[in-house]
């Protein structure tokens, strides 16, 4: 197996860590350092907020930008983020929402969408009536 090692090319961490890259260097948004680190979501919305209103590189509005950032790091964190982190990414969103005052995100249901009919059930369906 020695001779296939050469022919896989590793990936680097710098390749692995290109979305730390722009958390870190984001031309819309300069963050706070451990802003997704806070302790409550409350105090990330805030530092959001606050860097989103600042800046002047960004090309939408500063809910947006801010809203953006929090879901890219959501995202890239994704598997490896414990589950009280992402209710508290979650809990920030609402907290962002707030503070932009945006409509809170409604819980909607699933529409039930109308499955065709086959021949089998018409048939049966026939054989009711």
């Amino acid at each position: 197996m020695a001779w296939l090692d050469h022919c896989v090319p590793m990936a680097t961490a710098r390749k692995k860590r290109w979305s730390q890259r722009v958390t870190d260097t984001s031309d819309a948004l300069t963050l706070e350092a451990g802003v997704f680190t806070r302790a409550s979501a409350r105090g990330i919305a805030l530092s959001l907020k606050r860097s989103a209103d600042r800046s002047h590189k960004r090309k939408s509005s500063p809910y947006r930008s801010a809203m953006s950032m929090l879901t890219f790091y959501g995202n890239r964190a994704g598997k490896t983020l414990p589950a009280a982190s992402k209710r508290k990414l979650e809990g920030a969103k609402e907290e962002l929402r707030k503070l932009y005052g945006r409509t809170p995100k409604k819980k909607t249901a699933k529409k039930k969408t109308a499955r065709k009919k086959t021949t089998g059930q018409r048939a049966a369906r026939k054989a009711r009536a």
